[in-house]
């Protein structure tokens, strides 16, 4: 899922559509090491975090409207809603192509679906475009594109934060679709230029215990598969008693903003639950 190539390489997972089911864990840092020894039998080191030194950045542009409508959709645990997305990978960013991401949430179910533009093609008009005019590589991609301009018309979205995060990521050995990933480094920054990935403004750390009212910073860690869920992911959440909850980073960005600007609270950790 990280591009490092300066055209569309395979350095970049370039799947455009993808159903599977997820959960997230808080843990403190001190379980990284254990679990990464227990997954090892069963894992190996996700390729394009192997080719970027063993970890990488994304960075994500949220897009929301006025009423904060998608924020508000996962706070109010809405069955059925979707986040709109701008991702690209690497920091600073400028080589890897940007993804256009819809990811809707259907119950426990996850279903993403994203079209692919070349890092120097991501420039103001870029939304107003014909989706035959791009570069777009199969019929997916163009529906994707589609999709995620309708969307965003639709509930009138515009940028809001900036997302940025350093991942580690693991993929199953023997599975079909199994993954494993870490995330620190949380921090994020209002958007003043949708176009310069935050790179005039000063970002705000969003990986504190304070946020989770924890005594220590923890990490992200993030299980995701089919729906059938391999043994080994069982027995790894039993061998660590890992509770899972919910851990949306776009949210975070919002909640943390308006307490500095004091307009809200943030939830603690016995809310954030089941994301």
């Amino acid at each position: 899922m990280v591009g490092v190539n300066k055209s569309r390489t395979a350095a970049a997972d370039f799947s455009t559509e993808l159903d599977r089911f997820e959960a997230k864990y808080i843990i403190p840092r001190q379980l990284v090491e254990p679990i990464k020894a227990f997954i090892r039998p069963y894992c190996t080191m996700d390729k394009h975090c192997a080719a970027a030194g063993g970890q990488y950045f994304i960075n994500t542009l949220q897009m929301d409207n006025e009423a904060l409508s998608l924020h508000y959709a996962k706070e109010w645990e809405a069955a059925h809603r979707f986040k709109l997305r701008v991702r690209t990978y690497g920091k600073p960013p400028g080589q890897a192509p940007v993804f256009l991401e819809i990811k809707r949430k259907y119950f426990e179910r996850v279903i993403k679906s994203r079209a692919c533009i070349p890092f120097d093609e991501w420039k103001p008009g870029i939304l107003k475009k014909h989706a035959d005019e791009l570069n777009l590589k199969s019929v997916k991609e163009r529906e994707a594109f589609r999709e995620f301009v309708r969307l965003a018309e639709e509930i009138d979205a515009r940028p809001l934060v900036y997302v940025r995060y350093c991942r580690e990521a693991f993929t199953g050995i023997f599975d079909h679709y199994a993954r494993i990933t870490f995330d620190s480094q949380l921090c994020y920054q209002p958007v003043f230029d949708m176009y310069n990935w935050g790179g005039d403004g000063r970002f705000i750390s969003m990986d504190s215990g304070l946020v989770r009212h924890r005594r220590e910073s923890s990490l992200v860690l993030e299980v995701k598969c089919t729906e059938q869920v391999p043994t080994w992911m069982v027995e790894l959440v039993q061998e660590f008693d890992l509770i899972r909850c919910g851990n949306c980073k776009y949210s975070t960005a919002i909640w943390m903003e308006n307490l500095l600007i004091g307009k809200g609270e943030a939830p603690f950790s016995d809310q954030f639950m089941y994301d």
